[in-house]
């Protein structure tokens, strides 16, 4: 289980144009949110995504970097950056093991049915890659303007 003040787990994987990325390469001059999201192209998904691209410039005033995780392929990460005019990376975790590394492919009840899947979760994390927040089971509205909140007072500001 991950904790604040730990380090987060580093990964290699492939982002929305193919190419070979590693967390450590994607972080601000303070920071990452690294979020993890369901499925491309879903309600709570894209307004989720769309509330990151909104604020990405706030938060890279701040020094941070966003990064979206799903288990989606790189085509479908294109599709939805390209639908939503999507301004920051996603990475695809085909295989899971990122998911896994983080904690957030757990058993999930959707409609009165059980299955495994990402619970959408963020890891605010600092140019260390250490934890400083984390963000499990997030509901969607309000949950970027928490984010700055937190990174405001992280940073007296």
């Amino acid at each position: 289980m991950l904790e604040v003040g730990k380090k987060a787990p580093n990964f290699t994987s492939i982002n929305q144009n193919g190419e070979k990325v590693k967390l450590a390469d994607l972080t601000g001059k303070n920071g990452v949110v690294v979020y993890f999201y369901p499925r491309d192209m879903t309600p709570g998904c894209t307004t989720e995504a769309c509330d990151f691209r909104d604020n990405f410039v706030r938060l890279k005033k701040f020094g941070y970097n966003v990064v979206g995780i799903s288990k989606d392929n790189p085509k479908s990460h294109t599709k939805f950056i390209e639908k939503q005019e999507l301004n920051f990376d996603l990475i695809s975790d085909e295989s899971g093991e990122i998911c896994e590394a983080y904690g957030v492919w757990r058993e999930k009840v959707f409609m009165g049915r059980r299955g495994m899947g990402i619970v959408r979760s963020t890891f605010l994390l600092d140019s260390s890659l250490k934890i400083k927040k984390i963000y499990d089971s997030v509901k969607v509205k309000g949950h970027v303007e928490e984010i700055i909140k937190d990174i405001q007072e992280i940073q007296g500001k």
